[in-house]
């Protein structure tokens, strides 16, 4: 019993280990923004992304439109969502070019999240971690 949980705990450190080299960060923006940011990640070498139209609510909450005479109210606002894997060595990199060119100074300018990836592969060659990316 004692060897098995030795090499559980092996297992463990390694996977926390991986999951250092690889972040991924998640972004939601203002639409109009998307294009911007896109040409500053690729300045600084970010080689892909995937971006997602959503919706959602928070401190902006929604704002009232008219409708054919009617005035309604849209409680969930259109965002953009990025979600980009970086090596760790670039995730402030990342956050830093994401938040300088998405802001606007207003309410609604998004929200970044960084979490640890604990494993990336490349499905066509099968390269795995930094590689994979």
């Amino acid at each position: 019993m004692t060897g098995v949980l030795l090499l559980l705990r092996m297992q463990a450190a390694v996977c926390q280990t991986k999951g250092t080299k690889v972040k991924l960060i998640i972004a939601t923006i203002k639409p109009f923004k998307l294009e911007e940011v896109r040409e500053a990640l690729t300045g600084i070498g970010v080689r892909g992304m995937m971006v997602t139209e959503i919706k959602g609510f928070g401190s902006q909450s929604g704002h009232t439109e008219i409708y054919r005479g009617a005035e309604y109210a849209v409680n969930f606002v259109p965002k953009i969502k990025l979600e980009i894997v970086v090596a760790a060595s670039m995730a402030d990199q990342v956050v830093e070019t994401i938040t300088k060119t998405a802001q606007t100074g207003k309410i609604g300018d998004g929200k970044i999240f960084v979490l640890d990836v604990a494993q990336a592969v490349r499905v066509r060659t099968g390269e795995t971690d930094a590689d994979a990316i």
